[in-house]
C-alpha cells in the first residue's frame, strides 16, 4: 500500500515519511496513519460510493458536543469519474485500542467500566436531542426481519448444512426484538474502535472511530459489542453503572450480538470483499 499509492499518500501526508506509515485494514477501509491526521481508502467500489456519506455524518457528529473526540474531516477526493483513487482525510485522534488483558488490573477495569458508560450515557442523551434525531438517521422499524430474510436468501447458499441450522438459531433470536430508537448507537463499538490514552497508570478514553454504521437505535447493539469485545465481566460492570440490567435487556444483547458474524459477512458479499467474506462465514462452512 505504501508502494502502490506512494505518490497520493506522499501528497495527503506531506510531513510524514511514506516508509514509516502505519497501515490498517478494516472491514470497509484501509487506513494509513500519519502523525496528524489519516487517510481512508476504500477497499471496494461500494465503500467508495459510501465516502461523501460519511464525511457528511462526521462533521454532524463533531457538533454534537457528545463529550468524546470524533475524526474530522479535512479533504476527500477521487470522486467517480475522475481516473483517482478515491479517498478521504481526517484527523487523527491519538491513542490506542485497549488490549483486554489490561482489564485485569481491577483498577483498569473499574476505569474503563465507568468511561464506557459516561461515553453510553452521552450517547443516550444525544438521541433525546431533537436536533440531533433530525439528522441522524433512524433505524428502521423492520430491520431484523429484513437482515433475517437477506441472510438466508445471500448467504444460505455458500453455508453448509449445519452452517444454516446454526443461523436459523442465531436469527430466531431476533424474533420479537422491540423497535428503540431513543439513543445514538454507534453500531460497531468495539475494542479496535474505542481509542484510550494512559495517565498515571489507568487508560483515558480519547476517541471513537469508525461512524459508518450510527443511526438512532438500540443501545443493546453497542452493548453487544462491548461484551463481545471485552466479556461478560467488564459488561456486568457497565450494565451496573448505567443501571441497565434489565432482563429485557440482557436477551437483546444476547441476540445481536449473536448476529455478530452474520452481519460481517453480509456486508461483505456485497462488497464483493472476499477477505471479509471468508472470515465472516468461518463457523458456518
Amino acid at each position: 500500500m505504501r508502494t502502490t499509492h506512494r505518490d497520493l499518500l506522499t501528497r495527503l501526508l506531506p510531513d510524514d515519511d511514506p516508509g514509516g506509515l502505519v497501515v490498517r485494514q478494516g472491514q470497509f477501509h484501509i487506513v494509513v496513519i500519519g502523525a496528524d491526521r489519516v487517510v481512508c481508502l476504500p477497499r471496494t467500489p461500494a465503500a467508495a460510493a459510501r465516502l461523501p456519506e460519511r464525511a457528511a455524518v462526521l462533521r454532524t457528529l463533531a457538533a454534537l458536543g457528545l463529550g468524546f473526540r470524533t475524526p474530522e474531516p479535512l479533504s476527500q477526493g477521487g470522486a467517480a469519474g475522475t481516473g483517482q483513487r478515491p479517498f478521504l482525510v481526517l484527523s487523527r485522534i491519538p491513542g490506542e485500542p485497549l488490549d483486554a488483558d489490561a482489564l485485569h488490573d481491577v483498577r483498569v477495569a473499574d476505569a474503563v467500566a465507568v468511561q464506557y458508560t459516561a461515553l453510553l450515557s452521552g450517547l443516550a442523551r444525544a438521541g433525546a436531542d431533537e436536533a440531533v434525531r433530525a439528522v441522524i438517521p433512524q433505524t428502521p422499524a423492520g430491520r431484523w426481519h429484513l437482515f433475517a430474510e437477506d441472510v438466508r436468501a445471500e448467504l444460505f447458499p455458500l453455508m453448509s448444512g449445519g452452517g444454516r441450522l446454526r443461523a436459523e438459531r442465531e436469527l430466531s433470536a431476533l424474533d420479537g426484538l422491540p423497535h428503540v430508537t431513543g439513543a445514538v448507537v454507534h453500531g460497531d463499538l468495539g475494542a479496535e474502535n474505542v481509542l484510550w490514552e494512559w495517565t498515571d497508570g489507568l487508560p483515558r478514553l480519547s476517541g471513537v472511530l469508525d461512524w459508518d454504521g450510527v443511526a438512532l437505535g438500540d443501545p443493546a447493539e453497542d452493548l453487544a459489542a462491548i461484551g463481545a469485545s471485552y466479556g461478560r465481566e467488564l459488561l456486568e460492570r457497565v450494565l451496573a453503572l448505567g443501571n441497565a440490567s434489565g432482563s429485557g435487556l440482557l436477551a437483546r444483547i444476547a441476540a445481536i450480538r449473536g448476529t455478530f458474524a452474520l452481519q460481517q459477512a453480509l456486508y461483505a458479499v456485497r462488497d464483493g470483499d472476499v477477505e471479509e467474506l471468508a472470515d465472516g462465514l468461518t463457523g458456518y462452512r
